[in-house]
């Protein structure tokens, strides 16, 4: 049995480990994706010596329940696994919001991530026509990325004004790296059009994208393109947190100075605390690793680092928040819910997310509300009211614990 586990091997959660090892603590280490690194680094930063030697990575594997106290239920690429801890630290980071606006369902039109992503994989996309739109600097991330291997990129729309831009913009002057960082990446971007103001409010195409329309202000207008790149900010995933019935805030987990949550012996680290970018998911990551090995004068020293960091993260929020216009790109026949093909009007015959569930099957299909969720939450103001294991789609074995592992 591990002292502490750990959910996600993203930032937060390699260096909640990290820190969990210096202090002496035996850490196990949960991911669903092949191997670490989170969609940060996607393993290009890792794995590490320390990592490879001295904590017990399972790869491949999700979290689908608790069944008993100190007592996690994994499934993985090679079956179904029970792991005990003592201390459980989650870091399960976010994922893109997307609004539904029509076309919005067609092949091709992905999450701004998600194209960078595939892009990383492998996915060809030289002289690739691409839209990018949505709203934060991962905008410009994205953009820069996909042009570096050849996209070709029509134009960045961002929905956030252009004051609010220009005053997170001035807020930068007491973040020089980050102000390197972003003028970096803009300069990478030499003649695309950044277009503030700006979003998508419909795509159009037979089989697959062929075009997009935008508006700008009272202005609107139509890019001939292959792909549309398009998230509008991140939400935290915090399935595995209200399982464990951890108290949340309006940004994510509602945690105490050394992250832990409400729940005794479950700490929070990163996004999913809040949308905050990549250093405080750092600091929050290595607080919750020395508390969660019983070290709280060592995470004591590092609060300064994350109130800072946390500052930046509230600008961020302030600058990069969605509009009120973009509630109305749906129209009423707009799928909202594309894996079980609900539209919106029939959602709004509804009055709450649970009476959606069940006359509609809104968020009931294989995402289990992670995509259609926020939407809906943004739209309507109606927040997921339960959370229930399997929390993640499982195989019949890993439920009955019939599929052991091999």
């Amino acid at each position: 049995m591990p002292d502490v586990a750990v959910i996600g091997a993203g930032p937060a959660g390699l260096a909640a480990a990290a820190r969990a090892i210096d202090s002496g603590a035996s850490v196990a280490m949960v991911d669903d994706n092949p191997r670490p690194g989170g969609q940060i680094w996607r393993a290009s930063a890792y794995p590490k010596p320390w990592l490879r030697e001295k904590v017990e990575v399972i790869s491949g594997a999700r979290v689908f329940a608790a069944p008993e106290p100190s007592v996690l239920a994994l499934e993985t690429f090679h079956g179904e696994r029970r792991l005990e801890y003592k201390h459980l630290i989650l870091a399960t980071g976010a994922r893109e919001r997307f609004l539904p606006f029509p076309g919005w369902t067609l092949p091709n039109v992905m999450g701004a991530g998600g194209l960078q992503a595939l892009v990383k994989s492998g996915l060809p996309i030289k002289d690739k026509r691409v839209a990018v739109a949505g709203s934060g600097p991962l905008l410009l991330a994205v953009a820069k990325h996909l042009r570096d291997h050849g996209a070709r990129i029509l134009l960045i729309a961002e929905q956030t004004s252009s004051p609010a831009l220009l005053g997170f913009g001035v807020g930068l002057i007491a973040k020089p790296a980050k102000a390197i960082q972003a003028i970096g990446l803009r300069a990478g971007l030499l003649g695309v059009p950044y277009l503030t103001g700006c979003w998508p409010i419909s795509a159009q195409g037979s089989e697959k994208l062929q075009s997009v329309t935008f508006r700008r202000g009272t202005r609107t207008f139509t890019k001939t393109c292959d792909y549309l790149a398009c998230g509008f900010g991140l939400v935290p995933n915090l399935e595995l947190a209200s399982l464990f019935a951890c108290n949340m805030s309006a940004t994510g987990v509602a945690v105490d100075e050394y992250q832990q949550s409400s729940t005794p012996g479950v700490y929070c680290a990163g996004e999913i605390t809040g949308i905050g970018g990549l250093d405080l998911a750092l600091a929050e990551g290595e607080i919750a690793g020395f508390a969660a090995a019983g070290k709280p004068e060592a995470a004591r020293r590092l609060f300064a680092t994350r109130d800072s960091h946390r500052k930046f993260a509230d600008a961020l929020e302030s600058a990069f928040a969605p509009r009120a216009e973009l509630r109305s790109l749906a129209s009423e026949t707009t799928f909202v819910c594309r894996c079980e093909d609900v539209t919106l009007g029939h959602v709004r015959q509804c009055s709450n997310w649970r009476e959606a569930k069940l006359h509609t099957r809104c968020g009931m299909g294989p995402c289990q509300g992670r995509v259609c969720g926020p939407a809906v939450e943004f739209i309507l103001g109606w927040k997921p009211e339960s959370v229930r294991p399997p929390v993640f789609a499982a195989r019949i074995g890993s439920l009955t614990g019939t599929e052991k592992r091999r």
